[in-house]
């Protein structure tokens, strides 16, 4: 007997009391029509027993179990534990068959996109063996595929991921249809789920429709879950990879040579095939210029008026210490914006440690003491006359700054 199995007839034998210490336990005809019957049939003696028209009621207007017991004890004086709820409600959703509709796709209305637990891969600059992910885009009308491994789920690799799925497809869906990972929702909720900035500005760019699943309800896109299972079950296996380059190079060879060759076990028909003679000419084309991909951070300004984003350090005009902000970086650019007013723009570091200052963006006595160089300080002397540019171009001639001492 499994874990799934032992457990789930732990919980049916503590719906029915038959784990406390005083019951009688039943003989083996009453015990094998109780596990035959649905297990979710409430015992009389459960505390639960005299409101359980109301739970039910409850239960089905989607209260969460929580706020059930609460108002229990609230309105009737309920003395039952929390736990007794739950296993009435978890009685309930077992005995409630759940319907399911196949939804249907017009060519080049959606795309499915999911992540999945790829294999362990060698990182060529360490030579260590590193955990991957599989980013997967799948059509949903003709079911081809887009695949390749990622390193992690960020921002930055989601849009990187996009950009070439729709490369890959030289088009771009109407729609496409996600779960709610952070890098592309950053709250979930039924009626108005947040979008990432930079997803959103991807959306855009591109001109798709972001359509994030309903929280817990990952089977609205059941097609590219599938596929998740189709490559790790079917590619990855006896594969030997040299490095995160090679699966990929890999994965698109078999995903054209295999994947999309093979006959769809629901549309009877060849992925790739639907796809070049129908789906393709239906995708919205590609815009002319790739869509900046950049992403979006707040970002405090410090004491000494800079900010920091990964490990690297932009300055911004000093009147703005303390304020937080947003950035926004991109390969190249750094922007540093309050509220919707760009304050400032740097090229973008890559090398920990690194600081970019603007001397523009520093308090006047700091631009000042900036400014007192050896040439700052004779072009002084010279604007007050012939004389003092003499005295002064003497005194650093005897290289006085070398003896200061801090």
């Amino acid at each position: 007997m499994g874990r799934k199995k032992a457990q789930a007839l732990r919980e049916k034998a503590i719906l029915h009391g038959w784990l406390e210490p005083d019951v009688v336990l039943p003989d083996n005809d009453a015990l094998a029509t109780a596990l035959e019957e649905n297990s979710q049939v409430l015992i009389k003696g459960s505390s639960v027993a005299p409101y359980a028209d109301k739970i039910t009621k409850w239960y089905e207007q989607g209260i969460q179990g929580t706020t059930i017991h609460q108002a229990l004890v609230d309105k009737y004086g309920f003395t039952g534990s929390y736990w007794s709820v739950i296993r009435y409600l978890k009685a309930l959703a077992e005995k409630t068959p759940v319907p399911t509709t196949v939804i249907e796709f017009a060519p080049g209305d959606a795309a499915q996109v999911d992540f999945g637990a790829g294999p362990l891969i060698v990182d060529t600059r360490t030579g260590e063996l590193r955990k991957s992910w599989i980013f997967v885009m799948t059509l949903a009308w003709s079911r081809h595929i887009y695949a390749e491994f990622i390193r992690d789920q960020s921002v930055a690799t989601w849009l990187a991921c996009h950009r070439r799925a729709f490369e890959w497809f030289n088009g771009v869906p109407k729609r496409v249809i996600i779960d709610n990972p952070k890098c592309a929702i950053t709250r979930a909720c039924y009626h108005d789920p947040q979008v990432q900035r930079a997803y959103g500005e991807c959306a855009e760019g591109y001109g798709f429709l972001i359509a994030p699943c309903p929280v817990r309800d990952p089977q609205k896109k059941g097609r590219v879950e599938s596929n998740v299972k189709y490559i790790k079950n079917s590619f990855v296996p006896l594969k030997e990879f040299r490095s995160l380059s090679d699966a990929n190079a890999q994965l698109k060879s078999w995903l054209l040579s295999v994947a999309g060759n093979r006959i769809h076990g629901t549309t009877k028909c060849q992925p790739l095939e639907r796809f070049t003679e129908i789906e393709q000419a239906l995708l919205s084309p590609l815009p002319e210029v790739p869509p900046e991909q950049a992403v979006w951070a707040k970002v405090k300004v410090h004491g000494d008026g800079h900010v920091q984003f990964e490990h690297c350090r932009y300055s911004v005009p000093y009147t703005l210490i303390r304020e937080t902000l947003w950035l926004k970086a991109s390969d190249t650019m750094v922007r540093i914006y309050q509220k919707h007013e760009l304050k400032a723009t740097h090229a973008r570091m890559h090398h920990q440690g690194s600081r970019a200052t603007v001397p523009e963006h520093q308090p006047p006595a700091a631009q000042a003491y900036n400014m007192q160089d050896p040439q700052y300080c004779l072009a002084q002397a010279q604007r007050i006359g012939e004389s003092c540019h003499v005295f002064i171009k003497r005194l650093f001639a005897s290289r006085v700054l070398d003896n200061l001492r801090a």
